[in-house]
């Protein structure tokens, strides 16, 4: 249960102070943090405004009708005295939730491990805040929570910061998902972003798995990316070197290296062993960079769970954008041209011709004191389209020439291959560049016929060795007893 908030007091004054200047009546954003499981506190990194709609329109406005209150005035009838009347009078607010919701499904496709969105912020007088009803507020925070709902760790509840300009004063609520409720919690500042610290791998995994007939592209590798979740749960841990242990000092200066040891792979479930309806074989195979921030009074054991949720993630988002791109491109008049469209309608199980496509690569952005937040590049895409992106959802006012963006990940292509150059032992290698590779097999009659006769072949063979080494054994037991 969360009873105290802390914020980074360099960056929430900052906005402060951005907003006061602005003379805005009203905004919402989101609140970038973590709910920490190891400790009661919700830690605050930075908070990030909805930009307007693509109409233009705000994403938190006054409700229409009602005599909108000044951005530094108290509203009419302010006083001390006026209490009631004051909040009557004064205009509620109204949300664009849907375009709320997609700015925080974008905004946690950036963020690195142990950085989330863990709520929303309103920027309001204090009378148009309390004129808002509470069911509305607890409505736009669940539908932002719902979005991407086990990327965060904050189980039921979320953060609702209300900055108010008339008086000027911070106070934080938290909102219980089950119930809607808002109940009141501390706040205090701290100097959270440079305590941070970085820890970073590298991950190379190399899955098989059978592709049934009609599936569609989507279910194949989320298949693909759920069987690797598994995989990353059980890895154990070396940092730096060392084996992680649960009393390992946190205070270390990083960053840190980590390197997950995978178990040896047991049995394929039931349901993956079955050859009904498999069409052909999946290679879903690469090398993926992950990273995690771990804040002030943290356990390692956490940076550790967000390094692996951080790789899991990422994978998920690559495979997202390439659907969000295939959808946004569906009227496209040069349709033939989009990659990503040919890619996520594929046919697994008609495929007859090797078919290869791009994945996404990870890059990394700076963004405050010293951390980073990330995008995924397209081929045809570069760091300024990355950029552009950032500008547009982070808010990030950074000027390229100055700015240093890490690529971790190199270019790759994912393959549909043909079934028995993914057979292990086979004679034709596996990838063996860095990025994301795909394969699959189209199992025909052809291949069936041609699969008997070399079964055929070398049984032969092995009947005819045998029986040589027989007739030769034979000639030398004879030419001894003939000596004998």
């Amino acid at each position: 249960m969360v009873k105290a908030v802390v914020g980074d007091e360099a960056q929430l004054k900052a906005l402060e102070d951005s907003l006061s200047s602005s003379a805005l009546p009203a905004q919402v954003g989101l609140v970038v943090g973590k709910l920490s499981v190891s400790s009661d506190r919700a830690l605050v990194y930075s908070l990030i405004p909805t930009p307007p709609t693509d109409d233009g329109a705000p994403a938190c406005s006054l409700r229409a009708g009602a005599a909108p209150a000044g951005a530094k005035g108290k509203p009419k009838g302010g006083g001390k005295g006026s209490g009631a009347a004051s909040s009557e009078a004064a205009p509620a607010l109204e949300f664009d939730v849907d375009w709320v919701a997609e700015h925080a499904r974008q905004v946690l496709r950036m963020l690195l491990g142990g950085m989330s969105v863990i709520g929303i912020y309103i920027w309001a007088s204090e009378a148009s805040f309390k004129a808002t009803s509470p069911a509305v507020l607890s409505q736009v925070i669940r539908v932002v929570s719902q979005v991407v709902p086990w990327y965060t760790s904050g189980g039921d509840e979320r953060l609702l910061m209300h900055i108010s300009y008339s008086p000027r004063r911070w106070s934080c609520r938290i909102c219980e998902m089950s119930s809607g409720s808002l109940r009141p919690c501390d706040f205090k500042y701290s100097k959270l972003l440079t305590s941070l610290q970085t820890f970073r791998c590298t991950y190379n995994f190399e899955i098989r798995l059978p592709v049934v007939q009609a599936e569609p592209f989507k279910k194949v590798i989320s298949k693909a990316i759920n069987h690797l979740t598994k995989e990353v749960q059980n890895a154990k841990a070396l940092i730096d070197g060392h084996p992680f242990l649960g009393d390992m000092d946190n205070t270390l200066e990083g960053p840190h290296n980590v390197d997950f040891l995978v178990p040896f792979k047991n049995n394929l479930p039931a349901e993956e062993c079955s050859l009904e309806g498999v069409a052909g074989l999946l290679l879903f195979a690469g090398s993926v960079s992950a990273f995690a921030y771990l804040g002030p009074k943290e356990s390692i054991s956490e940076a550790i769970s967000d390094l692996k949720l951080d790789l899991i993630i990422s994978l998920r988002s690559r495979l997202d954008i390439i659907l969000d791109e295939a959808e946004n491109e569906s009227t496209d008049s040069n349709l033939e041209n989009s990659l990503s469209q040919k890619a996520s309608q594929v046919v697994f199980h008609e495929l007859r011709e090797p078919y290869s496509f791009p994945f996404p690569r990870r890059i990394l952005i700076p963004w405050l004191a010293g951390s980073y937040v990330c995008d995924y590049l397209q081929q045809s895409e570069t760091t300024e389209d990355a950029m552009e992106r950032c500008k547009e959802v982070m808010s990030l006012e950074v000027d390229m020439g100055n700015c240093s963006i890490i690529e971790p990940e190199s270019a790759s292509a994912a393959t549909l291959g043909s079934f028995w150059d993914l057979v292990p032992g086979a004679l034709s290698k596996g990838p063996s560049e860095p990025g994301l590779k795909l394969k699959k097999s189209h199992s025909g009659q052809n291949d069936s016929r041609k699969t008997h006769g070399s079964s055929s072949f070398s049984i032969l063979a092995a009947l005819v060795v045998l029986l040589i080494a027989l007739l030769v054994s034979s000639i030398f037991a004879m030419s001894a007893t003939l000596k004998t």
